[in-house]
């Protein structure tokens, strides 16, 4: 067990990356994909972060009341989101304004340069 995450390494993997940071990725999308703003990506993360400990906690007998490990795990589940958020808000610019904006890069989009 590693004392600062609360858990073992291959633990945090699957459960903080796979699974509660596929539901990270999933929540940046729709709250993307809905107009959401991008600070209500950060109140979902603080509650995934909660559900995150809970399930190490209840199934991998985690510590549950780490403050350290909330942090870590929360800060990975945030990045995901903002990763997710950020991707398909760049997708939907582009997609939906076509004559407007141009791709630039996976995260971001520019006015066209229509010569």
């Amino acid at each position: 067990m590693i004392p600062i995450l609360g858990t073992s390494l291959p633990v945090f993997i699957a459960v903080t990356v796979v699974l509660v940071g596929g539901a990270a990725f999933l929540a940046g999308q729709a709250l993307s994909a809905h107009w959401r703003p991008a600070w209500q990506v950060v109140g979902y993360s603080l509650l995934l972060g909660l559900a995150d400990r809970f399930v190490i906690f209840s199934l991998f007998g985690g510590e549950l009341l780490l403050l350290s490990g909330y942090v870590i795990d929360t800060a990975v589940i945030m990045a995901i989101a903002l990763l997710s958020y950020r991707l398909t808000r760049a997708r939907t610019m582009v997609a939906q304004y076509p004559w407007l904006y141009e791709r630039a890069g996976p995260f971001g989009w520019r006015a066209r340069q229509d010569g």
